[in-house]
């Protein structure tokens, strides 16, 4: 954004001397057409008047434009440009995300997408509404792993979300208690003002060497904060399996650890959030992205540059021109 200002304003007071000029002039005036008449001078004015004696009057036009530019000129016009900086105190996010062979299941909004289909578009609309906090990513089945560390570049996050795939039959299973010390690993050391983890899962915690409660009761002695999300719904349900002949469907029993999960979320000061549709699932997240905000500050500056030379030359300029145009070409005969 633009500004101008007058460094000097108080200069821009002698503009009310331009009205007393045109005033002084005009009672001139007045007084030169009162004086005594000879009879040569009587002859003169009844002539029709000259081009020079009908544009004379735009000397006077000229001189207050010159004075004007020249007192403007005078209080220092400044034109600047305005600077705004936004600074805002950061949150560190570990996104961590479910992708045993469960999360294949299309059980959310009539079966159009996978578990895990739903909450990579989801994860990623809630990575883009972030401003300046840190993301990271941990994923994990029956081990855990980092799937991006903590970063500010959203673009490669959402690359690493997008090769995101469900987990394969030689390290398939449910280690929540591992994955949720794996993203506190990544947190322990951060000097942010808050450190959450976002946990999504929807089954029960059944490998790893650590149970969910014990990792977040170490969560909560670091200060971090765990929100936890059971995705999908309970009971009996379809599921596709591949085989040397095609797609065939068998049926499962699934389960969510609700329970523990909330339990979870208890012990940090986090939340538990269930999601049976996608809506649902992008509603949680959004509540989140709600309860932990930035402070966003923003600092204004404005930098500012003379233009008092804008004014000084033609105001000069304006007023030579007036002196040598009245004392030649406009000169008045006595």
């Amino acid at each position: 954004m633009t500004g101008f200002r007058f460094a000097s304003p108080e200069w821009l007071l002698l503009l009310l001397l331009l009205p007393v000029l045109v005033w002084r002039h005009r009672a001139v005036e007045r007084r030169r057409a009162a004086s005594v008449d000879f009879p040569v001078a009587m002859a003169l004015r009844q002539m029709p008047a000259t081009l020079a004696a009908r544009l004379r009057p735009l000397l006077l036009v000229a001189r207050l434009i010159g004075l004007a530019c020249l007192i403007m000129g005078l209080a220092r016009p400044q034109a600047g440009h305005e600077l705004r900086q936004r600074q805002a105190d950061g949150i560190d996010i570990m996104l961590t995300l479910d992708v045993s062979s469960s999360m294949e299941l299309s059980d959310l909004d009539q079966g159009q997408k996978t578990r895990l289909q739903a909450a990579k578009e989801v994860v990623a609309d809630f990575v883009r509404g972030r401003i300046s906090d840190r993301i990271g990513m941990v994923v994990f089945a029956a081990q855990s792993f980092t799937q991006c560390p903590l970063t500010l570049d959203y673009g490669v996050l959402l690359q690493f979300l997008d090769g995101i795939q469900i987990a394969d039959q030689s390290w398939d299973g449910t280690a929540i208690g591992m994955a949720m010390i794996n993203a506190v690993n990544r947190l322990r050391e951060s000097t942010a003002k808050s450190k959450v983890v976002i946990l999504l899962t929807d089954g029960v915690n059944n490998a790893g060497e650590i149970d969910p409660l014990t990792a977040a009761n170490l969560a909560a002695a670091v200060g971090i904060k765990v929100y936890t999300i059971g995705v999908g719904s309970d009971g009996v349900i379809r599921r596709p399996v591949r085989g040397p002949f095609g797609v065939r469907y068998q049926t499962v029993q699934v389960e969510i650890d609700e329970d523990i999960l909330r339990r979870v979320a208890d012990i940090t000061g986090g939340r538990y959030y269930r999601a049976t549709t996608e809506r649902k699932l992008d509603e949680i997240y959004q509540e989140i992205g709600r309860l932990e905000t930035s402070a966003i500050t923003a600092r204004v500056s404005v930098n500012y540059a003379e233009r008092y030379a804008w004014f000084l030359w033609p105001g000069l300029a304006l007023l030579l021109a007036e002196t040598a145009l009245a004392n030649t070409r406009f000169r008045r005969l006595p």
